[in-house]
């Protein structure tokens, strides 16, 4: 990571992250878009979201598409057998990167800490982005992608 992306992110996020983590996707114009955070925080506090959007433009989106109803409605359009597969790779990814001396709390939960169902498009999205294979982040994908009268 660049010190120019420290600080795109700590400007992004209003704040200065509290672990470390990597660019993994970036926008149009070469700004952070995607973030990958450690599983754990500096201080050793467990972090279960992985993939973090940062983009300003595209948390606008998501969020008005989360405003809109979109939890409920991905929730509904996901089969609920291959969202849980999602969480478990997910989860999957996230623990293989804990160091392996590793003996305190661990993160838990999949996509963005949660368990079972959709608790934020905005992670599930975020890790669509950064490559996972998220049927959440797929669906956001194609909202983001028709126009917001068609939806």
């Amino acid at each position: 990571m660049t010190h120019d992306d420290q600080a795109a992110v700590v400007e992004l996020l209003g704040r200065v992250p509290r672990g470390r983590f990597d660019v993994v996707v970036r926008d149009t114009a070469g700004g952070p878009l995607v973030i990958r955070n450690a599983p754990l925080l500096d201080d050793g506090t467990p972090m279960p979201t992985r993939f973090w959007l940062v983009g300003e433009r595209a948390r606008a989106e998501v969020g008005r598409l989360e405003a809109a109803g979109g939890v409920r409605r991905a929730e509904a359009a996901v089969d609920p057998d291959e969202l849980a597969d999602a969480h478990r790779r997910y989860a999957a990814e996230r623990d293989a990167a804990l160091p392996d001396a590793h003996r305190g709390p661990r993160p838990s939960g999949g996509v963005g800490g949660t368990r079972q169902g959709v608790k934020c498009l905005h992670a599930h999205y975020a890790w669509h982005l950064a490559g996972g294979d998220d049927p959440v982040g797929r669906w956001v994908a194609e909202q983001l992608a028709t126009p917001e009268d068609d939806r």
